[in-house]
């Protein structure tokens, strides 16, 4: 099943099941919400109200106002070795806000006060029940599903402190989408490709197979010292290939169009436009 948050005529927001080329209306206001409901499942897929054309859909994040959105930095094999560090014994985590995220189509705002913006695709996971001290057979079953996104980062901000939060959680920059889809198709998301193009030009290229830390591993990790909630969302983290560890260092610029892919889940396009205060 394929579930997402749009937005609708009269400037709300909707939670809808995918159905081939229409997206049916569950009567949720977003997918967070619909999460949150203990019936979930049954519910979104026994739902029958206005329908729409997916191609014609106006995409809000995936969820739209998750209570927590939870960061895995250095956890593909490949960018932590091109980023000149050890492999982690544990994750390595970092926080975002709501107010963060982007749909899958919107454009992605340069910032006048960076002049380092790179890009991160990422495969994301929603949670769909709750949890706390965890055995990773129960994060597996706790995840609704997988979504695309990518961690868009400031470096120059990023890298004024040890600590990243200022470079990460920069508002309306980071896509997240185009809807969730349930792990009965695509399993445990365990050996996916993903990448990122900038301009058509592959960037990024891996599998989820190089994960340190699988989804399951980091929801387990994660509900030992918190309750993830439904409608949570959690990054992943991002493969080899990103800008700041190129030779010359290549940063994003207006105009360019960046396109994020995860085999099996879908696609995130979004052009980087001029920040006009």
């Amino acid at each position: 099943m394929k579930l997402a948050t749009i937005r609708t005529a009269d400037g709300s927001t909707a939670a809808v099941r995918l159905d081939g080329d229409r997206a049916v209306e569950t009567g949720a206001p977003d997918v967070g919400a619909l999460l949150r409901r203990p019936d979930w499942r049954t519910y979104a897929a026994a739902a029958d109200g206005p329908t729409h054309e997916v191609a014609a859909l106006d995409l809000a994040p995936v969820v739209t106002t998750p209570a927590k959105i939870f960061c895995v930095g250095l956890n593909y094999r490949t960018h932590i070795l091109e980023m000149g560090r050890e492999l982690p014994s544990h994750p390595s985590l970092f926080a975002k806000f709501a107010n963060c995220l982007l749909g899958a189509r919107d454009d992605i705002v340069h910032p006048g006060e960076t002049e380092q913006l790179d890009w991160e695709a990422e495969l994301g996971f929603v949670v769909g029940a709750p949890l706390r001290r965890a055995t990773k057979e129960q994060a597996a079953a706790s995840i609704a599903g997988y979504t695309v996104a990518n961690d868009i980062s400031m470096r120059d901000w990023q890298w004024r402190t040890p600590e990243w939060l200022q470079g990460k959680a920069w508002e309306a920059s980071t896509p997240a989408g185009p809807w969730l889809v349930t792990g009965d198709e695509v399993g445990d998301a365990a050996d996916l490709e993903i990448r990122c193009e900038v301009d058509g030009q592959v960037m990024q290229r891996s599998r989820t197979s190089d994960l340190l830390f699988d989804p399951a591993d980091i929801a387990a990790y994660l509900s030992t010292f918190t309750t993830l909630e439904p409608g949570d969302l959690v990054l992943t983290g991002t493969p080899g290939g990103v800008g700041a560890a190129r030779d010359p260092k290549v940063f994003l610029k207006p105009g360019q169009v960046v396109r994020t892919v995860v085999e099996g889940v879908g696609e995130c396009v979004n052009t980087v436009v001029e920040d006009k205060p």
